[in-house]
């Protein structure tokens, strides 16, 4: 994402959240069942196998949400959305009712808080529970949706529409849609897409992301927006320690090491960086290019210093604090 609109240029600074939180928990006690003929026992232990390979499904999932740092919240909802899904399978073979569901979200937070990576994670889950027969996700943004002249902007988000069928159509930085007024490209864009849910009911899900107010001003601009958005999810910001513990992770899986005053120049430099510039501040995203150029300055301090001959390889794994070259704003 790029830049931020502060609220002098319309956009309000306080807007409550909506969010749909699915609650599966039950007071009451258990129904007891009847006695079940052999054809029904046989079902339930067909039932039980498909479900056991569901909950493998998820601990797999599972296993790649608990390696994102923070976003407990967001987990506990996949698990929730993971539990919804189930019980309306069940539902469904007990011959009771299951409406379907509209899974269309909105991801509301800064840069690098992992609203992608949690969208594909959401998308995986969907194919794999047969909600979505792909479960691929195109990633596009205002420029790819709006054309130059009439009719259109109408065309070319269909044809991504069209591609993101059977999958997840995301679009970063949904709320600039909105900038323009009733004359803006934009507002055909959003009327297009409000068309394709209706016409492409189920076939795939849209998830708009953004920065939190500007989202809430954006689905303001449309009375019938929210409604059909009932998932709307806070990506908050990371702590520093989360922001160090992600660091961390981005070395180990690059076969590196951080030595400890390295660790603590990038966490001073980290609380510099967040207090200075607030509002523009990246999170993880802006790990990963300090991470990224301090492995570049490595290599080029590695050459110079063993200009003869090959280093170790502990060294060729080690960061040092000269490896970081942090810029202060």
């Amino acid at each position: 994402m790029s830049g931020r609109v502060v609220a002098r240029n319309g956009f309000p600074e306080e807007r409550p959240s909506r969010q749909i939180n699915v609650i599966l928990r039950s007071s009451e006690p258990p129904v007891v069942s009847q006695p079940q003929t052999q054809e029904s026992e046989g079902q339930q232990v067909a039932g039980a196998k498909g479900n056991s390979q569901q909950q493998n499904l998820f601990h797999e999932l599972q296993k790649e949400l608990d390696g994102l740092v923070g976003l407990d919240h967001i987990k506990e909802f996949m698990f929730e959305i993971f539990a919804l899904l189930q019980i309306a399978a069940m539902r469904s073979e007990a011959g009771l009712l299951s409406d379907p569901q509209v899974f269309h979200m909105v991801f509301k937070g800064n840069p690098g808080t992992g609203k992608t990576t949690v969208a594909r994670i959401v998308a995986k889950m969907f194919q794999r529970m047969g909600v979505l027969s792909k479960g691929h996700l195109i990633e596009v943004e205002r420029a790819d949706l709006v054309g130059e002249y009439i009719g259109h902007t109408a065309q070319k988000t269909r044809d991504l529409v069209k591609k993101a069928l059977g999958g997840i159509l995301f679009i970063d930085e949904a709320y600039s849609l909105a900038r323009g007024g009733e004359k803006d490209f934009g507002k055909e864009a959003i009327d297009t897409l409000v068309k394709a849910m209706e016409d492409q009911k189920n076939q795939f899900i849209l998830i708009l992301a953004g920065y939190s107010d500007e989202m809430d001003f954006f689905l303001a601009t449309n009375p019938g927006l929210p409604s059909r958005f009932p998932i709307q999810m806070d990506f908050p910001d990371y702590s520093i320690d989360q922001l160090i513990q992600i660091a961390e992770g981005m070395v180990k899986e690059r076969d590196y090491i951080l030595m400890p005053q390295a660790i603590l120049k990038i966490k001073q430099h980290l609380l510099h960086e967040k207090s200075e510039t607030e509002h523009l501040f990246s999170n993880a995203r802006y790990v990963r290019n300090v991470i990224e150029r301090s492995i570049r300055q490595q290599a080029v301090r590695l050459l110079q210093q063993y200009s003869g001959g090959s280093p170790g390889k502990l060294e060729l794994m080690t960061i040092r604090t000269e490896d970081l070259k942090l810029e202060k704003k």
